[in-house]
């Protein structure tokens, strides 16, 4: 069984789905890998991206028997967190809508690949 680092971002300030796109881009991927990806990535998201993993990478570095260049994501997922509602537009007949901000909670995990 092997070690596992996690990092987190809560209440990112992006919609769930554009986080989506860039996850799916790194998940499964070395990190030395991964960071290339996420550094020369257009997507806003990938900037939260790259500083959850790099938080992972320093939370498993803090273990002697790890090896950082040998690590890989393991787990990478992005879930739905709170809607943010205090922004309005007009609306039919003089009402106001409020339109939805979303955030979302970023989720990283990483371990060493296993050896064969």
């Amino acid at each position: 069984m092997t070690k596992e680092f996690v990092a987190k971002h809560r209440y990112a300030r992006m919609t769930p789905r554009k986080g989506r796109y860039v996850m799916d881009l790194v998940r499964g991927l070395p990190v030395n890998q991964a960071l290339d990806v996420l550094a020369f990535s257009d997507r806003r998201a990938a900037h939260f991206i790259r500083k959850v993993l790099a938080s992972a990478v320093a939370n498993a570095s803090q273990d002697a028997e790890i090896n950082v260049n040998k690590l890989r994501i393991m787990k990478a997922f992005v879930d739905d967190g709170p809607t943010l509602r205090f922004r309005w537009r007009p609306g039919p007949q003089g009402r106001a809508m409020p339109f939805r901000k979303r955030t979302c909670h970023l989720t990283i995990i990483v371990g060493e690949e296993e050896k064969s």
